[in-house]
């Protein structure tokens, strides 16, 4: 089997976290919501414990975590379900990056057209927003903020603690799409000027299909968002519908487990993995000093990313982008146009094995 280094897209499930979800899938198996016996006990009890293990990784507290699908369904809440605020309060502007997810991009359409403006800001050179850029967009009417924590395809670490220090006398609401950072990096998310977080699961070696949005109380009060789906009251009506306790419990487990530091064992596994391709002279995609350790994405001259990929195919597993937009075999609108087409991002966790880097290399020197 060719090594696995597309954990940005999807990461392996840890074993500790998979033995978790099992024993809420097999042995304790009740409804969270099922307060006349000791089994919807058991799974309120898993429930509230992972809740308490989420909200420790961004300083935040039990009662900020609402669970959900993933980070895709948390920046939808985040987004879309301030709306109705907006409308009320005559704060029609939204301001974000043009490299966000597009599970930030496309509601942020979807609002422009039921009459609310976006303002986007393009990162520089080195693939980050600049925060007083961010900052000076914002004027009286703006609603929302949303800048992501880390981006998806180059890795680089945008300025979410500088935002949220401009912003710190502003009302403005200020959204974090977390999903390749939290847990990984997660200092800047204590910052509790972040009114929301939106977190996913199988980032960080826990199951598919669960997620949360983080929502901190400034003051008294939280963001006041509406929901966007009914039918029952979990999640205190914010996100109805019966809970995955074996996958929130799995997501907990992982929170816990990826808050080890990890930092320097990734930072090294980049380096011995530039080291092995520098015969391939390699273009790093954004800035090295702001990148995530455990996400890097190059450009190889002389190369087009399919051709790279079908060259390796036997030997590690790697994508092109976001595999979001791989499925619809669109180009980077992060990455410049002349780096898009030749670009590779590798990804990995605590769990992925050094490639044959040399069988790599001599793999396109064939090809």
């Amino acid at each position: 089997m060719p090594v696995y280094l597309d954990c940005a897209a999807s990461s392996p499930m840890d074993p500790h976290v998979l033995e978790v979800c099992l024993r809420y899938m097999r042995d304790e198996f009740g409804n969270a919501s099922s307060r006349s016996h000791g089994f919807g006990n058991e799974a309120r009890k898993a429930v509230e414990r992972a809740r308490d293990q989420v909200a420790a990784v961004t300083a935040a507290h039990r009662g900020d975590v609402f669970f959900t699908s993933g980070a895709t369904e948390s920046n939808n809440l985040a987004i879309l379900g301030l709306a109705e605020e907006g409308r009320r309060t005559s704060r029609m502007h939204l301001v974000s990056s043009s490299i966000e997810h597009r599970a930030v991009l496309e509601p942020m359409e979807a609002l422009a057209k039921r009459g609310f403006r976006v303002t986007m800001v393009p990162p520089g050179k080195g693939g980050f927003v600049d925060a007083e850029a961010v900052a000076a967009a914002v004027n009286d009417d703006t609603l929302l903020v949303s800048v992501m924590h880390v981006n998806n395809e180059t890795g680089v670490i945008q300025p979410v603690e500088e935002i949220a220090e401009r912003l710190a006398a502003k009302s403005v609401f200020f959204h974090v799409d977390a999903a390749q950072g939290f847990a990984r990096e997660p200092k800047a998310l204590k910052n509790e000027r972040i009114d929301l977080i939106s977190i996913s699961g199988h980032k960080i070696c826990g199951p598919k299909g669960v997620g949360a949005l983080i929502s901190r109380r400034r003051g008294r009060e939280r963001a006041p968002l509406a929901p966007l789906t009914f039918g029952g009251g979990q999640e205190r009506g914010l996100r109805p519908g019966t809970l995955p306790v074996a996958l929130i419990a799995g997501l907990g487990e992982a929170a816990v487990r990826w808050t080890a530091n990890r930092w320097a064992d990734g930072l090294a596994f980049r380096q011995r993995l530039l080291d092995g391709l520098e015969p391939l002279k390699p273009l790093v995609n954004g800035d090295l000093d702001r990148l995530l350790p455990f996400i890097l994405n190059v450009s190889i001259p002389g190369f087009e990313s399919d051709t790279i990929m079908q060259a390796w195919e036997d030997i590690v597993a790697v994508s092109s982008g976001a595999a979001c937009s791989s499925a619809s075999y669109t180009c980077s609108y992060v990455l410049p146009a002349n780096r898009s087409a030749s670009a590779i991002r590798f990804s990995w966790c605590h769990m992925t094995e050094m490639p044959d880097t040399a069988a790599m290399v001599e793999a396109l020197r064939r090809a």
